[in-house]
């Protein structure tokens, strides 16, 4: 099992979740000259400018003074925690012009899947966090059980349903999705080698691990037999958990696994990959990073379990 800490986890707030139901404490935190606003505009983060046009890596945080001039565009306010005494709270600016928006700020909106790669895992989990709540308000405006327009309450981490014959709450919910690596030892002492598809969904040449959602009635080991099977036709043993990581894009967690192939003939489904193959060690060493057009085979960026799994897979090799 992985000690090492994924991207997008390990975030800095203690996220103070006995204060939330407490309005008058979060009113209080919102009004503090020292609480810091992480702005969002319809999914994309705040970053600080750089070259011309260009964002940097660090994230741009606000101040209460600076978010004031474009409170009034916000969709939506969320606590979410406090660090070193700090509040902090992620704001909505989506009812905004994105120029507008961050020419105010002082910064420029960046979509956190290309830029949290490059950033301090600590802010790429802030960032995360911040997104991922938003998604959820704007995802969830109304009731599930009558239609109305709900509030947000708890310091965005509920919404309620203000009809009193319903008054429905409902709380954010994180989609589980499985993600393994599949593994076969041949019985003739052979080098062992590693199944990895090209998603339809990805640029050509990435070739990553195979991936699905968890569905109703069914184990994580189940899933992860079920989606290899679905996917590739291969049957697989021996499902071992390896580690977890948020991914909020827009709103799931992966659960990391290894699993052993019992069969090793490959059916592709051509609905989800374009193709499918094993993978010695050497060729995966051999293999260049998301992006690099003069590789024939891409491996999924740096800041993804995927990444993590093959990683992790080499490290046992001989």
């Amino acid at each position: 099992m992985s000690t090492h800490q994924m991207h997008y986890a390990g975030g800095p707030l203690d996220r103070a979740g006995h204060r939330r139901k407490d309005e008058q404490w979060i009113q209080a935190q919102l009004e503090q000259n020292g609480t810091r606003f992480i702005p969002v505009w319809r999914g994309s983060s705040l970053m600080q400018i750089g070259k011309p046009g260009r964002s940097t890596s660090e994230p741009r945080i606000c101040s209460r003074s600076e978010i004031g001039k474009v409170m009034d565009l916000s969709v939506q306010t969320t606590f979410l925690g406090m660090g070193h005494r700090t509040p902090y709270f992620a704001v909505d600016l989506s009812n905004g012009v994105e120029e507008n928006v961050a020419d105010q700020l002082n910064g420029i909106f960046v979509d956190l899947r290309l830029a949290g790669q490059h950033m301090e895992p600590e802010n790429a989990a802030l960032l995360a966090y911040a997104r991922g709540m938003l998604h959820w308000h704007r995802s969830h405006q109304y009731c599930s059980q009558c239609g109305t327009k709900s509030d947000s309450r708890n310091g965005g981490h509920m919404r309620a349903c203000p009809e009193a014959n319903c008054a429905r709450e409902t709380y954010p919910r994180t989609d589980p999705a499985v993600i393994m690596l599949v593994e076969h030892i041949p019985a003739d002492g052979g080098a062992p080698v590693c199944l990895m598809g090209s998603h339809r969904r990805l640029p050509t040449r990435v070739f990553s691990t195979l991936a699905g959602f968890v569905e109703p009635g069914e184990s994580l080991e189940e899933a992860v037999t079920r989606e290899v099977l679905e996917e590739v036709n291969v049957i697989v043993d021996d499902v071992r958990y390896e580690a977890s990581q948020p991914w909020p894009f827009p709103s799931s967690i992966m659960l990391g696994f290894y699993a052993r192939a019992v069969t090793t003939d490959i059916e592709v489904d051509d609905d989800e990959l374009s193709s499918a193959r094993w993978f010695t060690s050497e060729e995966i060493r051999a293999a260049g990073d998301w992006g690099d057009d003069s590789a024939d085979i891409q491996l999924p960026r740096k800041d993804s379990i995927a990444r993590h799994l093959i990683n992790t897979w080499l490290e046992r090799q001989p």
